[in-house]
């Protein structure tokens, strides 16, 4: 059986013949991660508190999980709440736990229904037990889910990820388990909050800013990003659509030289160079 739209709407036939075009055009990222930025500034543009502007930004999050589900991917990372999102105001922090809290009271059996898995990464014990609790029950209610897993990157940081991963290298190589010298790349993934997850082939970030705020710093090593002046709260499957557009046109290369580039060169010829 079909699962059910996370929206309670039958999917358009405009909107699967889209889902159609950019499924035949090239290859869907398998694990896409999110920065969604610019809730406040939507909600002021409009004249609106920022907590306003983050009610509508969890309408842009099931419309997103919804269309990855349907054009199957196979992960969806989204940046919640920082680190540094703690030094907000508290009135806007209070807002945005209790709008956590009633977002997944309402989306636990849709996740369910549809097949998909809930996760997250972050520092999970600095939230509120109201958000832990809730958060470990749809996680408990969804894990043998597997149609796409939804990561909720909460309380979360790059560096964090990467100096508790340190800190696990450093205990097994305490323990005796391994040496220093045999320390990899491999091990460093493996002990992230990630590690067993590929790591991102694209990285959206709406609203238009330029970096990437300390977000799997470790794993966007060769993402291919994505920069939208969309605000978040605006940011729905067409704009999704653009973004997995602009992947596809891409030629990933990770380090390597482009096809078709390259020219089998003599020594002498190098050493000519050289001279």
């Amino acid at each position: 059986m079909e699962p059910l739209s996370l929206t309670d709407k039958k999917q358009s036939e405009e909107d699967k013949h889209l889902q159609e075009e950019v499924k035949t055009a090239g290859s869907i990222p398998s694990h896409i991660a999110i920065i969604m930025d610019g809730n406040g500034r939507w909600a002021q543009d409009k004249g609106n508190i920022r907590l306003f502007g983050h009610k509508e930004g969890v309408e842009s999050v099931r419309d997103i999980t919804e269309a990855c589900a349907q054009l199957g991917v196979s992960h969806l990372t989204l940046y919640a709440f920082s680190t540094e999102n703690w030094n907000r105001p508290s009135s806007e922090i209070n807002g945005l736990m209790k709008l956590l809290v009633h977002s997944l009271q309402n989306e636990a059996n849709r996740l369910h229904k549809n097949n998909i898995r809930l996760v997250s990464i972050g520092q999970i014990d600095r939230l509120p037990s109201s958000c832990r609790n809730k958060l470990e029950e749809v996680k408990e209610l969804t894990k043998e889910n597997d149609r796409l897993e939804l990561c909720l990157a909460l309380s979360y940081s790059g560096r964090w990820d990467i100096t508790e991963a340190v800190k696990k290298l450093a205990k097994d190589v305490k323990d005796g388990k391994i040496d220093p010298e045999n320390i990899d790349d491999d091990m460093i993934s493996t002990r992230l909050s990630t590690g067993k997850v590929p790591d991102p082939d694209l990285i959206i970030r709406t609203s238009g800013e330029y970096r990437i705020s300390n977000f799997l710093l470790w794993q966007l090593a060769y993402s291919e990003l994505y920069i939208t002046q969309t605000y978040w709260p605006d940011f729905r499957r067409d704009e999704l659509y653009k973004a997995i557009q602009s992947y596809q046109k891409r030629e990933r290369r990770f380090g390597k030289v482009k096809k078709g580039y390259t020219k089998k060169v003599s020594a002498s010829v190098i050493n000519k160079i050289l001279s």
